[in-house]
């Protein structure tokens, strides 16, 4: 998978809700209320993840927050596959 420009990562973050690119990663963070509905957020993140072979790096904090952070390992920073779980996390946060 080819790693995405700056200019294509700007034009692809007005498609999904929330994230921002920095540090060569795309991240967001959502706000819950409470731990039991921020954890089962975390565990959607996952199956989702899962299924794809993708996972990103979540940080579960402050009893009701989650901040997630992805970008391709392998390629060494954002790809298209990234938006597309961007997209299905944005879906399960609703």
């Amino acid at each position: 998978m080819a790693l995405l420009g700056s200019n294509e990562i700007m034009n692809k973050l007005k498609n999904v809700d929330n994230w921002n690119f920095d540090n060569n990663q795309i991240q967001s963070d959502y706000q819950f209320k409470d731990f039991k509905e921020a954890l089962n957020f975390v565990n959607k993140v996952g199956d989702e993840a899962e299924k794809m072979n993708h996972h990103p790096d979540i940080f579960l904090h402050s009893w009701n927050k989650v901040k997630i952070t992805i970008s391709t390992h392998s390629e060494g920073g954002v790809t298209e596959k990234d938006f597309k779980l961007a997209a299905i996390i944005d879906k399960l946060s609703k």
